[in-house]
């Protein structure tokens, strides 16, 4: 006859890894929370940081529920509700409060198109979960638009009052939401795997990112999340201009007409 305590360990152990996932979501949404209140409060700098752990803790659930086996529809939804407020309203409340009061109009309708794309492409990419190749995100995925307003803001930090200087980052949000909503390919990097034969290389990647970041963190997150938005739209212009820069093939040598 089994005894019952020796199911009781493993069930309650698996019933606490469920929840674990959603755990570093509820964290992702309380980080991107917390950087409305400190964007309020005019702390841009420290608002821009905790979107910036939000992302962190984004990468980590998911993952964390691939290796448990304890992926859901329930833990899915949560994570688009979390992303939209940590990763939609709260930068572009951020970039609105840091840039735009001398341009308050066009801001808010910037800063509005911002949440309007990043939503469309939080949708897009529930319904197109299970379709698409998982090496690739169509559209900029919007942890990494977020990551590109967070990283401009921590660079420059001091609140900007000219217009002059607020048109570059008005436009940079618009070209953000539009990146979203696009169908440029993104790697995704969900196909590293440490454990594999080549990891080696995949490890002092990760350890010379963390040492740039370590040497100078406002330049190297600027570049890093500059990079990553420029990826897809410079690999589609450079495979335009390749195709345009191959000559056509030949036609094929037709008979010769008889006189």
């Amino acid at each position: 006859m089994t005894d019952p305590s020796s199911t009781a360990g493993p069930r309650r152990f698996r019933r606490g890894t469920s929840i674990l996932p959603s755990l570093f979501t509820t964290g992702n949404l309380f980080l991107g929370f917390w950087s409305l209140i400190m964007a309020y409060h005019g702390q841009y700098a420290d608002a821009s940081v905790l979107i910036g752990w939000a992302i962190l803790l984004d990468m980590l659930d998911g993952r964390i529920a691939r290796l448990t086996g304890t992926t859901s529809e329930f833990g899915g939804e949560l994570d688009s509700l979390a992303d939209m407020i940590s990763f939609g309203v709260a930068p572009a409340f951020l970039v609105y409060s840091w840039a735009f009061s001398s341009v308050p109009r066009a801001g808010w309708l910037a800063a509005f198109l911002f949440v309007v794309c990043g939503a469309l492409r939080l949708a897009r990419f529930n319904v197109q979960r299970h379709a698409v190749d998982s090496r690739y995100f169509v559209g900029l995925p919007i942890p990494a638009a977020a990551g590109q307003m967070a990283a401009v803001v921590h660079f420059f930090s001091e609140p900007i009052d000219e217009r002059a200087h607020a048109a570059p980052v008005l436009a940079g949000c618009v070209i953000l939401a539009f990146l979203m909503v696009s169908t440029f390919r993104y790697r995704s990097f969900k196909g590293i795997d440490l454990r594999a034969r080549m990891s080696y290389i995949n490890v002092v990647g990760i350890a010379l990112l963390f040492l740039l970041v370590a040497l100078g963190r406002e330049w190297s997150l600027l570049g890093a999340a500059t990079a990553y938005s420029l990826s897809a739209p410079s690999a589609y212009l450079w495979s335009v201009l390749r195709r345009r820069g191959t000559p056509p093939p030949g036609l094929p040598d037709q008979a010769p007409t008889p006189s």
